[in-house]
């Protein structure tokens, strides 16, 4: 097959869209299809090339805070680099700026359109400064303007069961099925053979204490602060946390360690390269994921693979990964004496710890990457199965919803 993926979000491997489209477009490719990406292009200025069996093609770009990139090319290329590629099937990753336009081409030329949606509004609003009332109207807002492009696809999909009853309760009414974001397992996976010690002197750590490991974006909306708090109440000084990402929050996440005097309790490393991450994982003891907003979490499966428990927030789609006593522990969204409750607790089972990893390995199991591609390309056939497709005009909610993006 000929598919064309298309999003926002392309290199910035620090959030689970971003690692879901490359993991996606490499598996895709891998399996012997021919793949191109229409991605913003870093740095502001167009240009082509192949990446291995990839071919990239980035339009003029403006880069803006959160991830967010504003592509600045007009309809006539994407609709000239469609017709040039031929694809069999458009995949959007998004309903930004560019994906809007792909689509509009798409529909144009007859081609078959499916999306994924990792969105929710809850990782834009909850990072600005807005009262209640303001970040509810917004958010709703933000999911019309979704449901605009979503509503008009031929097919949906999203990673877990939990986000599909979302986009069902916000008014989605195109057919959609969750399919997993998937997991490198031939990456992540538990290696007792690593010095430990070694690698978490690297990242300024402590060998001798019970690490607990964050791993992703240092937003606001990850609600990083309940853990910081929790081992602040606890006053343990066995106990470290690594925070490892940037973002916008990682300043006043500092901030709050100086103000409580919490030392080398917590620790950020920064970003650490994606070809590094299953040692620091395997240097840790638990991971933790106090996220509020997590439609699967890829950092969170990764720890999974690396045979890890975990401590997450009782809140969206993490429940669905965290069996509650099993492979690890859930704690009440934003509750810091429920989070101090839970570290405590899996701070005092070491003994079990082995016991919850191959659990972890187990649930993780269920979300390799094979499956995914898997799944996907059974998706695409469906899709693109015949009857052939008239052209067919832009919707007019999808217009209403691009104005600003003339």
């Amino acid at each position: 097959m000929r598919i064309l993926i298309t999003g926002q979000t392309y290199y910035y491997k620090n959030n689970g869209q971003a690692v879901f489209t490359i993991n996606l477009a490499q598996g895709l490719a891998e399996a012997g299809h021919s793949v191109r990406l229409l991605l913003p292009a870093r740095g502001g200025f167009p240009y082509q090339r192949r990446q291995g069996r990839l071919h990239l093609q980035a339009v003029p770009t403006l880069t803006l805070p959160f991830n967010l990139n504003i592509s600045l090319t007009g309809d006539e290329p994407v609709a000239r680099s469609l017709a040039q590629f031929q694809p069999d099937l458009v995949h959007l990753q998004d309903h930004y700026f560019l994906s809007r336009r792909v689509l509009r081409a798409a529909r144009q030329q007859g081609r078959p359109v499916i999306g994924t949606n990792h969105f929710l509004p809850d990782n834009l609003t909850y990072n600005l400064p807005m009262p209640g009332p303001v970040r509810k109207r917004a958010n709703a807002w933000l999911w019309q303007t979704m449901l605009a492009v979503f509503n008009t696809l031929d097919a949906v999909t999203t990673p877990t069961e939990t986000a599909a009853g979302i986009l069902r309760q916000q008014g989605l009414r195109r057919p959609i099925q969750a399919i997993s974001c998937g997991v490198e397992q031939t990456r992540f996976y538990p290696r007792p053979e690593l010095d430990r010690a070694a690698l978490r002197r690297r990242y300024g750590l402590d060998p001798a204490k019970t690490l607990l490991l964050y791993v992703g974006r240092v937003d606001r909306e990850k609600e990083l602060h309940i853990l910081i708090q929790a081992l602040d109440r606890l006053k343990r000084d066995d106990l470290q946390l690594a925070i490892v990402g940037k973002g916008s929050h990682r300043a006043p996440l500092k901030a709050l360690c100086r103000t409580l005097a919490l030392g080398q309790t917590v620790v950020f490393p920064g970003y650490v390269r994606a070809d590094s991450l299953p040692l620091l994982f395997n240097s840790a003891d638990i991971f933790a994921m106090p996220s509020r907003a997590e439609l699967q979490s890829i950092a969170t499966l990764e720890a999974m693979a690396s045979g890890l428990p975990v401590l997450a927030a009782q809140a969206r789609a993490l429940p669905e990964l965290v069996a509650h006593g099993q492979n690890g522990y859930l704690f009440e969204v934003g509750n810091v004496a429920d989070a101090a409750r839970g570290i405590s607790i899996l701070a005092k089972q070491r003994g079990r710890w082995p016991a919850m990893g191959r659990v972890s390995r187990t649930k993780a199991t269920e979300h390799s990457l094979p499956n995914t591609i898997k799944h996907y390309l059974d998706l695409y056939q469906q899709v693109c199965a015949p009857p052939r497709r008239a052209k067919q005009p832009v919707s007019p909610a999808l217009e209403a919803y691009t104005v600003f993006d003339k």
